[in-house]
């Protein structure tokens, strides 16, 4: 259902309790592990308060029903698991490197074939799907930061038979609607921006398919890949400011992406706010802004990237994003990152600081060491 409120509005009012005297603003986490017979619920594993909150949330920012699992890539392996055995999954070359690494264990075992496309080449996409039974988009791709043209292979891979699910963590609700732009399901690591204080491991699907909500929820029940009541009202707490500190991170994002590009010994940087950079005009079309996530390398000297990650003092070394503090990381330190990921990346997930002290302190870590 889609919301005649801006989306700023929705998160704060959407999943609310009723207004009635004496009825709270906001409900609280509920701990319980079974219920009394008579009703629609019975068992913990089949519901919770504070689970129906922040899927109702969800699902209006997103304009469909929401679920919510115990991580990302427990959504993600709910997700896949609608492939039939044998199918075929069309997903990129670069994304999330869980993701991927799902995607190459299945295929592997013989479950599933995978076939990897640039998801900013829309003919490859539309080529690939002839036949598939999964298109997988991530937009903007993490690290590389390349951007889909959602609407034509969604059209494509639908005409194909095929079910479009589009990771829609980077560009959260408020800055893309991939249901809108003719996706069938939307998956969240609501880890990141939703939550937004890296104090909850919690995934997210939303769906305007009753007959894919039933599928995917079923594999939840059945699966066991539940969160928590704590985790869950956590999460719905941080979704409330999400307007707000989006607002701050992206604003900063693009001040960075900036500076960074006049920086001597910066070779490139991967952000879509930016006029020149390759996916600027198609992020136009169908995001509402650029985001707070941006890359940058150093002409190949990955040791001197490393560097670099060791020697800020504000900026946090880790590997998660969205969060109200920025962190930074070579994404190729992990050794299931794609390999065409350069070794002289490095993924900035820039949080809520002032932009003035975030530059001062990553400037300084560049020439520190950069200099040795």
């Amino acid at each position: 259902m889609t919301s005649p409120l801006d989306p700023s509005t929705v998160v704060v009012h959407a999943g609310r309790p009723d207004r009635v005297p004496n009825a709270p603003v906001g409900d609280s986490p509920v701990f319980s592990s079974t219920y009394v017979a008579g009703g629609d619920r019975g068992y913990g594993r089949f519901g919770n308060d504070a689970w129906t909150a922040l899927e109702a949330t969800l699902g209006e920012l997103e304009s469909g029903r929401g679920l919510t699992f115990a991580s990302g890539m427990a959504a993600v392996a709910a997700i896949v698991d609608l492939v039939p055995v044998g199918g075929r999954v069309v997903a990129p070359q670069h994304a999330y490197s869980g993701v991927l690494a799902l995607l190459d264990q299945q295929a592997a075992a013989g479950r599933l074939e995978v076939d990897r496309v640039n998801v900013a080449d829309t003919d490859e996409i539309v080529k690939a799907v002839d036949g598939a039974d999964m298109l997988w988009i991530e937009s903007p791709t993490n690290p590389a930061m390349e951007v889909a043209d959602i609407p034509v292979a969604a059209a494509a891979a639908r005409r194909a038979g095929a079910t479009v699910v589009v990771d829609n963590t980077f560009a959260t609700p408020l800055l893309q609607q991939p249901l809108k732009l003719g996706a069938d399901v939307v998956m969240h690591s609501a880890t990141k921006f939703i939550a937004g204080h890296s104090d909850v491991v919690l995934g997210a699907v939303i769906t305007a398919d009753d007959e894919l909500w039933t599928a995917i929820e079923l594999r939840r029940r059945s699966l066991g890949a539940i969160p928590g009541p704590m985790e869950a009202w956590l999460a719905l707490r941080g979704l409330r400011t999400l307007a707000l500190r989006l607002e701050r991170a992206q604003s900063n994002a693009a001040f960075l992406a900036e500076r960074l590009l006049q920086h001597p010994r910066v070779s490139r940087v991967r952000y879509p706010g930016l006029p020149d950079d390759p996916g600027h005009d198609r992020a136009a079309a169908q995001m509402s802004g650029f985001g707070a996530i941006l890359s940058f390398e150093l002409g190949g000297d990955a040791e001197g990237a490393q560097r670099v990650c060791e020697s800020t003092a504000l900026w946090v070394h880790a590997t998660s994003l969205g969060g109200v503090e920025s962190m930074l990381e070579r994404r190729r330190r992990w050794p299931i990152e794609v390999p065409t990921i350069p070794d002289d990346l490095i993924r900035l997930a820039v949080g809520i600081e002032h932009p003035d002290d975030l530059w001062a302190d990553l400037d300084q870590a560049l020439e520190t060491a950069l200099s040795t």
